[in-house]
C-alpha cells in the first residue's frame, strides 16, 4: 500500500527514524573520508504516495560515472553530515532545504573506495522543484516507497573476491548495488520498524575503486 504524502507520513517516518538506534561512527576507520547522502522524500510521480529521489550520475564524472546514486558527496571541513547532504541536494538538484527538514540519520556505511557515508533522511516537500545540475546528474527518478517494501526487490549474491554477501536492488530491468542498495535497504528496514545493520554488506568489484 502506498504511503500517502502528507504530514501524517512525515511524522510517522520521523518517529521511525528517532526510534532507530544508529550505531556510533566506527573509530576503527579513521582513514576513511566523510561523506553524506540524502534520502530525500517527496511526492510520487503519479501524485499517489511518497517517493525518494534517485539519480543517475553523469557519464562525464571522473568516479562512478553513469552509476545509480542517492544525491550526496564528500563532507566539507566543519560540516555536519546533515549539512553536507543538504548542500549536495542543492548543488546536484537545485533543492533549497534546511536542517528543519531532516528527519533522521541512518548508520554509517564504509565503502571500498575510501569513504564513510552517512545517509540523511530529508523531507523534501510536495512536488519539490528539481533542477538537475547536468555536470553531475544525467537523470532524476522518483522511487515510490512501496517499490522498496516489496518482498522480492532485494537479493544477495556471493563473489569469489569476498566472503561477504553482495546486496542488489532490482529497479525495472536494472540492478543497483551497494553502497546505494545497502543504504536503501536499511531505510526499508527502518520503515518496517527493524534495526537491520548493513555495514557488512559487500559492494561489487567494479565499485571498489
Amino acid at each position: 500500500m502506498a504511503r500517502t504524502f502528507d504530514d501524517a507520513t512525515r511524522r510517522n517516518i520521523a518517529e521511525l527514524c528517532a526510534a532507530f538506534a544508529r550505531l556510533a561512527p566506527a573509530d576503527a576507520v579513521p582513514d576513511l573520508k566523510r561523506a553524506a547522502v540524502a534520502i530525500a522524500l517527496t511526492e510520487a510521480d503519479d501524485g499517489d504516495g511518497t517517493a525518494f529521489l534517485l539519480t543517475r550520475r553523469s557519464a562525464s564524472l571522473r568516479a562512478h560515472r553513469a552509476q545509480w546514486a542517492l544525491p550526496g558527496g564528500r563532507c566539507d571541513a566543519g560540516e555536519t553530515q546533515a549539512q553536507a547532504a543538504l548542500r549536495e541536494l542543492h548543488e546536484e538538484l537545485g533543492m533549497a532545504l534546511g536542517e528543519r527538514d531532516v528527519l533522521g540519520l541512518l548508520d554509517d556505511y564504509p565503502t571500498r573506495s575510501g569513504y564513510l557515508i552517512t545517509p540523511v533522511v530529508v523531507w523534501a516537500g510536495e512536488r519539490a522543484a528539481i533542477v538537475p545540475n547536468p555536470d553531475e546528474v544525467a537523470s532524476v527518478h522518483r522511487i515510490a516507497l512501496d517499490a522498496i517494501e516489496a518482498d522480492d526487490v532485494f537479493s544477495f549474491v556471493t563473489i569469489p573476491e569476498s566472503t561477504r554477501r553482495v546486496i542488489r536492488f532490482r529497479l525495472g530491468e536494472s540492478h543497483i548495488h551497494a553502497p546505494t542498495a545497502a543504504l536503501i535497504y536499511q531505510f526499508r528496514e527502518v520503515l518496517a520498524g527493524r534495526s537491520t545493520r548493513v555495514a557488512d554488506l559487500e559492494q561489487p568489484v567494479f565499485a571498489w575503486k
